[in-house]
């Protein structure tokens, strides 16, 4: 198993474990660590769980979507920066056009 491997099972148990203490299904769990996808997420997932300790399954699908959300706004920001580093790469190189030159 990879590094990244391990510590993908690492935080999947410790979401599962941190749900079940709460009193949730282990599904949920499961559902929410496949849904969020990365260690890092459910890392932030468990830190939730642990500070907040929500009462009920809305709270804690609720705080799953945010966290989809942010890293699907960090994942478009990223993407808008590099394709503005290639537009601005570009126009201080060229466009590789004849009249460039």
């Amino acid at each position: 198993m990879t590094e990244h491997g391990r510590e993908w099972s690492y935080q999947r148990d410790r979401l599962l474990r941190a749900m079940e203490t709460l009193g949730f299904p282990k599904a949920l769990g499961e559902a929410i660590a496949k849904q969020l996808g990365s260690p890092k997420a459910m890392e932030r997932m468990c830190s939730y769980l642990y500070n907040v300790k929500p009462t009920s399954e809305e709270l804690v699908v609720d705080e799953m979507l945010a966290i989809c959300s942010d890293i699907a706004a960090w994942r478009e920001k990223k993407t808008t920066e590099e394709a503005n580093a290639r537009y601005n790469e570009m126009r201080f190189y060229g466009f590789g056009l004849e009249e460039d030159e």
